[in-house]
């Protein structure tokens, strides 16, 4: 139904509205509010929905469908409007949308949309969309602090903002097969190197690039927050202030940005916000640990363009060596910097083991690369640790992973205060 609202008798109250520029571009919800409301329901236009909440008509006025395309994302302040006009007048608000930016979307429900579903509608998602709003009380207020919350907001890192001709060393980690340590690698890299000096020891910050599939926050036992996102969202906007409010204090010492809380295309952000990202930190810290997913993504050669050593964790397995072989390729064909990459063996063979150690070099020599990091097999502490949120230099201190993790945190830090000697 699409007719004339002010015609609806009062036998049939209006229950819900679509809100939209043209409902006929949403043909599947008009079957759909059909199914759900019979003829309760009416359509209005963008310019028309404010009014209306005024009038009789929406006394009985549950919900509106406010469906939007990708056309509609150049006024999200009059879609913002709208669903401030509805929230006013306990109307609920779902949100229909095709085509539109995970970044516009998230501003619309953070605005204050209650349910979101996409177009076209999947089987039967409208309707359950309307049961959960009507289960849920049409006065919302504003929900009370936790302690975990307010505990979370105490963590958050202040900046500062005046901070000039900060350049700090961008460290990357890069896992060319999976599990082969690139994530126990930043985490540990990072927090040996916070804690490298009992005197002057370096500010540090962990990025977890792994949108998707990121576990730093796993590994240290932090929250995942929804300021992550919205810093994603609007790396345009960001500021010492907001970058800050994203980031997490581990035990005081280890400024960390998570991965989001939901699982997110990797295109989210593109190279422009990974580069603002990489130097909003870079501004504010002495070294910036950035933990990379496995896919090469757009945004990948910004990460390599910024950082000063690109780590790549490798196996003695024909995987990693057939990996580093794609991208290495890859990177020569673009050329881009392939000479940072460092390589990282993971679960080197040890001292005693000549065997081992001629595989390592004969991978080595066939694929035309040097491997400048050996690093042993820690075995069942490395994942015990994981689990419990502890770096291995609060769980397994003499792990002999933790030991060759440390020595390499104490040559970077070297390396970048040549004047000073790591403790």
């Amino acid at each position: 139904m699409t007719s004339n609202i002010t015609a609806q008798s009062e036998q049939n109250p209006i229950l819900a509205c679509t809100v939209c520029r043209d409902v006929q571009n949403f043909e599947l919800l008009i079957v759909d509010m059909e199914e759900a409301l019979e003829d309760q329901w009416g359509d209005l236009g963008f310019s028309d929905a404010m009014q209306f909440f005024n009038q009789e008509e929406a006394k009985n006025l549950e919900f509106i469908a406010l469906a939007i395309d990708d056309l509609d994302e150049d006024d999200l302040d009059h879609l913002k409007g709208i669903i401030d006009a509805a929230n006013a007048k306990n109307v609920k608000t779902i949100l229909i949308a095709e085509d539109v930016t995970p970044g516009s979307l998230h501003q619309l429900l953070r605005h204050g949309a209650h349910e979101f579903v996409p177009y076209p509608l999947p089987p039967g998602e409208l309707q359950a969309a309307i049961q959960r709003l009507r289960s849920t009380p049409a006065a919302v207020t504003a929900p009370t602090p936790t302690d975990d919350q307010s505990e979370q907001q105490a963590k958050a890192v202040k900046l500062n903002k005046n901070e000039q001709g900060h350049d700090g060393v961008i460290i990357a980690t890069h896992g060319l097969a999976g599990g082969t340590g690139s994530t126990t690698l930043a985490v540990n890299l990072a927090w040996e190197l916070a804690n490298v000096s009992k005197e002057g020891a370096p500010s540090v910050c962990l990025l977890d690039l792994d949108l998707q599939f990121g576990s730093v926050a796993t590994y240290l036992d932090l929250p995942r927050r929804d300021s992550v996102f919205e810093l994603l969202s609007d790396t345009e906007g960001m500021d010492s202030e907001s970058f800050g409010q994203a980031l997490l204090k581990y035990e005081d010492t280890l400024s960390v940005l998570t991965a989001p809380t939901d699982m997110l295309p990797l295109d989210l952000i593109n190279s422009d916000d990974v580069q603002r990202i990489l130097d909003m930190a870079a501004k504010h810290f002495d070294f910036v640990v950035v933990d990379m997913p496995s896919t090469l993504v757009q945004w990948s050669e910004s990460v390599l363009q910024a950082s000063h050593v690109y780590f790549a964790t490798i196996e003695i397995d024909m995987r990693s060596a057939q990996n580093t072989m794609r991208m290495k390729r890859a990177l020569q064909a673009e050329e881009l910097p392939f000479e940072k990459m460092r390589y990282v063996l993971n679960r080197a063979p040890k001292f005693t083991d000549l065997a081992g150690k001629s595989r390592v070099k004969r991978m080595a020599e066939s694929l035309g690369i040097s491997i400048d990091v050996l690093l042993p097999d820690g075995g069942r502490p490395v994942q015990q640790g994981s689990d419990h949120g502890l770096p291995l230099a609060s769980s397994a201190a003499k792990n002999p992973l933790r030991k060759e993790i440390a020595k390499l945190a104490s040559s970077l830090f070297e390396l970048d205060n040549p004047d000073s000697k790591a403790a």
